[in-house]
């Protein structure tokens, strides 16, 4: 681990701590801003992965993740994330969830997702990392990468068209919005995906509790790669 102290290109900024962490959970957190390595997945195959903070502030966080993933093409190793903490209130009661996200990747020839992830839960104190409900938003994938579940729709939102994908994970039930191509900078109101599940598949927004909300990739295999985030910045407005 390594750890040193540069000035903070964001602004709001005075500094901030630039540090790389390769364990397994290994987390970082300034406000209400969190980086989480999250190899969750690693067991499943054979690699490594480190991911680095390079600046925070009360704006946003830009960081990085570095991966090498082989074996067991089809599960999933980990999800490196950026993550922002909020008051937990119904999804029916979130005006607006506006975020902003700039990133990249230095190699196309993997097997990933880069994803917004978020739960929901009739229980307000259900752990943060599950939920009766998963809601993701893909924003790119690579390699022929699937969600969950199948394709049960195509959806429009927020003037953009997504393949509306639904599967079971034990009694979670998650939904994925997949665009056709990559998003790689990408600014929206997240809420209007609720609005769409609540109007089109019965999601039952009175009685969910919004519990998380992060944003990170899913590598599955490939490397040596490196999704770079710019920025991130999110926040949950009631």
């Amino acid at each position: 681990m390594k750890t040193f102290w540069i000035l903070a290109p964001l602004a709001g900024a005075v500094a901030a701590q630039q540090k790389t962490f390769c364990e397994q959970y290994g987390t970082y957190s300034s406000g209400a801003y969190t980086v989480n390595n999250n190899l969750w997945g690693e067991g499943s195959g054979s690699g490594s992965q480190c991911t680095t903070v390079n600046s925070a502030s009360s704006n946003g966080i830009s960081w990085s993740t570095n991966w090498n993933w082989s074996g067991g093409e089809n599960s999933v190793k980990s999800y490196a994330n950026s993550g922002i903490s909020f008051d937990k209130k119904l999804v029916s009661q979130v005006a607006k969830i506006p975020t902003s996200a700039q990133w990249s990747y230095s190699n196309s020839n993997i097997r990933a997702d880069v994803s917004y992830d978020l739960f929901t839960a009739a229980d307000v104190n259900h752990v943060t990392y599950s939920g009766d409900y998963e809601l993701m938003i893909w924003l790119a994938r690579y390699g022929g990468v699937q969600p969950i579940g199948s394709k049960i729709a195509t959806a429009t939102v927020d003037g953009k068209s997504w393949e509306l994908w639904y599967g079971a994970n034990g009694p979670q039930k998650t939904y994925s919005f997949v665009a056709s191509t990559p998003i790689t900078s990408y600014s929206a109101d997240i809420n209007e995906f609720f609005k769409y599940l609540t109007q089109n598949n019965g999601f039952p927004a009175s009685s969910q509790y919004l519990i998380n909300l992060q944003f990170g990739t899913e590598p599955f295999t490939g490397g040596p790669a490196e999704l770079t985030v710019s920025s991130w910045s999110a926040s949950v407005q009631y």
